[in-house]
């Protein structure tokens, strides 16, 4: 299943961007502190619970030019990929999250509509902090 929020102009440059997305300590900004729990972290990974319990997982993968990409770790509940895409506008940046995940036809129908307002929730946090 793929998932894509919209795209958000920051004004900030790319680099500015891309160093902060890419410390995963730095995510808990982008979560929904109402329902976000036991957020935990260092400078490779983070962990967190979802509002009804569920266990999630995100290490950094690595970078490629200016896509930031986090996987899965132990304890997620199913096999994904997020990836944070940017490109640069003079001295602004766009950017937008991508989420590719493994989930069967059953699961998809529960998770879909709340990943997606995640998703979305998390670059509006960022266009507000840029």
């Amino acid at each position: 299943m793929i998932i894509q929020s919209s795209t958000s102009n920051f004004s900030a440059n790319i680099e500015t961007v891309k160093s902060f997305l890419s410390d995963p300590r730095n995510l808990e900004r982008l979560l929904p502190a109402d329902r976000i729990s036991q957020f935990e972290a260092n400078e490779e990974s983070c962990s967190f619970v979802v509002q009804g319990g569920i266990n999630i997982s995100l290490l950094l993968d690595q970078q490629h030019e200016n896509t930031i990409c986090y996987r899965s770790g132990a304890g997620s509940p199913f096999p994904f990929m997020l990836n944070i895409c940017l490109t640069t506008q003079g001295v602004q940046t766009d950017g937008y999250v991508l989420f590719d995940g493994e989930i069967n036809g059953f699961l998809k129908i529960m998770v879909e509509k709340p990943l997606k307002s995640l998703f979305e929730g998390m670059i509006e946090r960022l266009q507000a902090l840029y």
